[in-house]
């Protein structure tokens, strides 16, 4: 018997070729496209169904189309709109991965008698040979890496899931796209979040939830007013540009004060801090976290990974973390993620800032 495998296919010219090598590699492949919202429908000027469902055909594999849209709603877009309301700043991808694609869809495409699942995803994934143990392992395409937004990766995901697109570069992908004469070879690049259109989330919560906008003041880190805001939610730590403030000198926002409706700016040296606390935590190399260690971690999708030490807080469900550099702009509500060179170690949600 074949293993079976069902591809998270979103229209895209990644999923498609991971579609596509699968099955020059022996596997017996199924398509499956996830419709999340309204808002998410529309990829990149045509519908993600219908371009799936164009690949699908041309590789000869069914295509079933699952509607999660209560969970993406439940688990994704509302906790996007609730995290801003408390003065984060969210990582809806990271929330999606691990919430629909790596917890719906997989279960419900392991029901239907599938042994894997495969996406697009620039990342690798290996099993230690001495422990058993999966690993989850940086794209060889450095710019294209994805493994930061899947860092959620428990054992027993990495096991019914596979990464085709890992070895790859993106011109790679689209050079094999074209000679397999995919038809969407040449689509461009989706926006970055699937349901904010033209990627402005300012306008998605001013249309959305405006009730949790309300003006307040801007002010310096020794309290002394500045100027207005329109809303915490619109502003994020490390933004200098729409403030609406003449200053002397550049000011940029270095912290958000829900409780008192406060936005607080200061100078670029006020926007670092030399560690954070995390909680949500999930480790990929280790299953217990109940001492001290010394890795790499980066704080955001494009920053550089630092060295820091990784302290167990609250009984191992918060890490405190501190950099052996100050870190520009870290950012409660994104994720820090951390690296042992190639190998992913796990991660968890920035809960709040050390200065």
């Amino acid at each position: 018997m074949k293993k079976k495998v069902a591809v998270a296919m979103s229209g895209g010219v990644d999923s498609s070729l991971t579609a596509a090598l699968l099955i020059e590699q022996g596997y017996d492949v199924i398509g499956v496209t996830m419709t999340l919202s309204d808002e998410s429908r529309e990829v990149g000027g045509s519908t993600a169904v219908s371009d799936a469902k164009k690949v699908a055909d041309a590789l000869n594999i069914p295509h079933y189309v699952v509607n999660y849209h209560k969970k993406f709603k439940d688990d994704v877009i509302k906790y996007f709109i609730s995290e801003y309301a408390k003065g984060r700043t969210p990582n809806p991808c990271v929330r999606c991965n691990n919430t629909v694609k790596f917890g719906s869809l997989l279960k419900d495409c392991l029901e239907l008698g599938a042994d894997c699942v495969a996406t697009g995803h620039y990342a690798r994934i290996e099993q230690d040979e001495k422990t058993g143990r999966y690993l989850l392992k940086k794209g060889l395409d450095v710019r294209k890496d994805q493994s930061y937004v899947l860092y959620t990766l428990t054992q027993d995901v990495l096991k019914h899931f596979m990464l085709p697109l890992g070895n790859y570069s993106k011109e790679k992908t689209r050079e094999l796209a074209g000679k397999m004469n995919l038809p969407v070879a040449n689509k461009p690049e989706s926006q970055e979040i699937c349901f904010i259109p033209n990627d402005d989330y300012k306008a998605y919560l001013k249309a959305k939830a405006p009730h949790i906008l309300k003006p307040g003041d801007i002010v310096d880190v020794n309290g002394n007013k500045l100027g207005r805001h329109e809303g915490v939610p619109l502003y994020t730590v490390g933004q200098r540009k729409g403030l609406g403030i003449a200053a002397a000198y550049p000011l940029y926002v270095v912290g958000l004060d829900v409780k008192r409706n406060r936005v607080i700016v200061g100078e670029n040296k006020d926007v670092f801090a030399k560690g954070l606390v995390a909680k949500d935590l999930n480790f990929i190399t280790r299953d217990d976290f109940t001492e001290k260690f010394v890795t790499t971690a980066k704080i955001r999708y494009g920053a550089k990974e630092c060295e820091c030490t990784v302290e167990p807080l609250d009984n191992g469900n918060l890490a405190k973390i501190l950099f052996s550099e100050p870190q520009r702009a870290i950012t409660p509500g994104q994720s820090v993620v951390f690296y042992e060179d190639e190998i992913v170690g796990g991660g968890g949600v920035i809960k709040n800032i050390i200065r």
